[in-house]
C-alpha cells in the first residue's frame, strides 16, 4: 500500500496558456498586466486562470514586470493604536489600488529599522513607508531615496531628506493642549514621554533625536513659558518605554512633596498607566490631578471622568502617506510634499483647576 501525500503541483502560465489556446508569451501579459492584448483573448486568459485557479508567482511576477505589487511599511509601536489606526489607513488605501502590504515594526529601535528596511527591499517592495525612529542616522533612508525606490515617511518628518511626508503639527498640538492646562490654573505641568535617555533624565531639546516628540515638548515648554511658569523643564520625564517604566515614573512624580497639578501624556499607552497609578494612589481626576493624552484611543472616552485628548487624525494619515507614495510608483514626477494634517483638541472631563493641600 502506498501511502505517500500525493504533490500538489501549482498551476503554471502554461497551462493556463494551454487552456486558453494562446502562446504562453499572450498568456504571461495577460496575467502580468503588461502588453496589449485583444479584449476576446484577454477574457479567454482570465476565464482559463479562474477555472484551473491559476495563483501567480509574486517574485516571478516582479522580475517580468519589474513590480511586486507590495508597499513596505515600518512603524516604530503596532502596539500604540495610533499606528494602528494608521496602518489600516495605508492597508485599506492600497488594497484599493491593488496593492499588498508588508508590515515591520521597529520598536523604535534604530538597527531594527534598519533590518526591517533590508528585509523589505529583498522582498522587491514597490515603495516604503516609514516612521523614522531616530533623526540622527538616516543612511538606510538615504540610500532608498537615492536608489530611485520610492520612499514615504509617515508621522515624522526629517529635514535632511526630501521625499513625501506627512504629519501633524506636534509643536502647535502640545502648545494647544498645554494651554488648556495653563488657562486652568496650572503650574505644576509634568509632560512624560517614552523616548528615553540615561536614568529618564531631562537636559535640553538636543537630545531627543525622534523629530514629533522633540516637537511636542517644544510646544509643551513655550506655552509654559508664555504662561510665565518658571523653569518648566523640571517636569520633563522620558523613558515611560513600557508599563512597569510608566508606572515608576509616575510612582516618582507623584511622591515629590510639590507634585505636579496635572500631566500631558505623549500617547495613549502611557496616559493609561498613569490613569491607574493615580487611581491605586486614591487620587481623582481631575479634582487632584488633572490629564490631557496624545491620540483619542478607545478607552479615553470610557473612563470615568472621560479624557481630554489631542486627536490625532491616524487614519487619514496613513491615507495620505500612501496616496503619495502610490503617484510616485506610478511614474508621477513632481516635487516633494510635506503634507501637515489638522489636529483637534476633545475636551472631556479629566481637566480641572489645581489642586493643593492646605
Amino acid at each position: 500500500m502506498n501511502n505517500s501525500t500525493p504533490t500538489i503541483r501549482s498551476v503554471t502560465v502554461a497551462d493556463v496558456a494551454r487552456e486558453a489556446r494562446v502562446s504562453k508569451a499572450t498568456a504571461a501579459r495577460v496575467l502580468g498586466g503588461y502588453g496589449v492584448v485583444s479584449d476576446k483573448v484577454r477574457g479567454d486568459v482570465l476565464a482559463a486562470a479562474k477555472a484551473l485557479d491559476y495563483r501567480p508567482n509574486e517574485l516571478a511576477r516582479s522580475m517580468t514586470t519589474g513590480k511586486s505589487g507590495i508597499i513596505g511599511v515600518v512603524v516604530g509601536d503596532i502596539e500604540n493604536s495610533f499606528f494602528s489606526f494608521a496602518v489600516r489607513g495605508i492597508s485599506d488605501t492600497a488594497r484599493a489600488a491593488g496593492f499588498n502590504v508588508i508590515l515591520a515594526n521597529s520598536g523604535e529601535q534604530i538597527e531594527a529599522e534598519k533590518a526591517a528596511v533590508r528585509v523589505l527591499i529583498g522582498k522587491r517592495v514597490d515603495g516604503l513607508i516609514v516612521t523614522p525612529s531616530e533623526s540622527r542616522d538616516v543612511s538606510h533612508l538615504r540610500d532608498i531615496h537615492r536608489s530611485g525606490r520610492p520612499l514615504a515617511l509617515l508621522d515624522r518628518a526629517l529635514p535632511d531628506l526630501d521625499v513625501d511626508t506627512v504629519t501633524v503639527d506636534d509643536r502647535d498640538a502640545a502648545m494647544r493642549a498645554t494651554r488648556i492646562l495653563t488657562d486652568t490654573g496650572h503650574r505644576d505641568i509634568a509632560y512624560v514621554t517614552a523616548v528615553d535617555f540615561s536614568e529618564h533624565e531631562y537636559r535640553d531639546l538636543e537630545q531627543i533625536y525622534t523629530s514629533s516628540v522633540r516637537e511636542r515638548i517644544e510646544g509643551f515648554l513655550a506655552a509654559c513659558r508664555d504662561a510665565g511658569i518658571v523653569t518648566p523643564e523640571r517636569f520633563v520625564r522620558l523613558g515611560a518605554t513600557k508599563p512597569e517604566e510608566t508606572r515608576a515614573i509616575t510612582d516618582k512624580l507623584l511622591s515629590t512633596p510639590e507634585r505636579p497639578t496635572a500631566i500631558l501624556a505623549s500617547d495613549s499607552l502611557i496616559a493609561i498607566e498613569m490613569f491607574k497609578v493615580i487611581r491605586e494612589r486614591g487620587l481623582r481626576v481631575p479634582e487632584d490631578i488633572s490629564l490631557i493624552t496624545f491620540h483619542d484611543a478607545d478607552w479615553t472616552s470610557v473612563t470615568s471622568p472621560p479624557i481630554t485628548v489631542v486627536d490625532q487624525p491616524a487614519y487619514m494619515l496613513g491615507k495620505v502617506v500612501t496616496e503619495l507614495l502610490l503617484r510616485r510608483i506610478e511614474g508621477k514626477v513632481r516635487p516633494p510634499e510635506r503634507v501637515i494634517v489638522p489636529t483637534s483638541i476633545i475636551q472631556r472631563g479629566s481637566v480641572g483647576p489645581p489642586f493643593r493641600e492646605k
